[in-house]
C-alpha cells in the first residue's frame, strides 16, 4: 500500500472574506470553485505546500493558520486538507489553473458552485467569517 498524499487548500482569510478560485482545468472541474492548492511535494510539510501553492497560482504571500477540521478523498492515494491561511502581501490573480478569483463574504459563500470536495469546510469557513466581522 503507498502512502497516501496529501493535497491541501487555502482558505485565504483577509478582511472578512476568503478567496474563492474558478478552475479552468482539468475538463472534469472547469468552471467549479475551490480553495486554492495542490499536492504537497515530498518532504514538504502541508504548510509549506500551502504558502508554495498560493504563491504559483495567485502570486501572492500567505502564512498558513491552521487546518480545518476533516479530510476528503480526492481520489485512490489523495486525500484533501484544508487550512486557513492570512494574506500577508500582494494581490490575488488567476495565474495558474483558474479563471477567476472572488473575495466572499460568509453571506455569499453558497453564490458559487463549489467543487464536492470542498464542501466540507464551508460551515467552519463561514464561522470563522463572521467572528472575524
Amino acid at each position: 500500500m503507498s502512502e497516501m498524499r496529501i493535497v491541501v487548500g487555502g482558505a485565504l482569510l483577509h478582511r472578512g472574506r476568503v478567496l474563492a478560485a474558478r478552475r479552468s482545468a482539468p475538463a472534469e472541474t472547469v468552471g467549479r470553485w475551490e480553495f486554492p492548492g495542490g499536492k504537497a511535494e515530498p518532504g514538504e510539510t502541508p504548510p509549506q505546500a500551502l504558502v508554495r501553492e498560493l504563491r504559483e497560482e495567485l502570486g501572492v504571500e500567505a502564512r498558513a493558520l491552521e487546518r480545518i477540521p476533516g479530510a476528503w478523498p480526492v481520489r485512490a492515494g489523495l486525500e484533501l486538507h484544508i487550512w486557513t491561511a492570512e494574506l500577508l502581501s500582494g494581490t490575488a490573480a488567476p495565474l495558474q489553473g483558474h479563471s477567476e478569483v472572488r473575495w466572499l463574504s460568509a453571506a455569499e459563500l453558497h453564490q458559487v458552485d463549489w467543487l464536492d470536495q470542498d464542501r466540507f469546510a464551508l460551515p467552519e469557513v463561514a464561522r470563522r467569517l463572521s467572528s472575524a466581522v
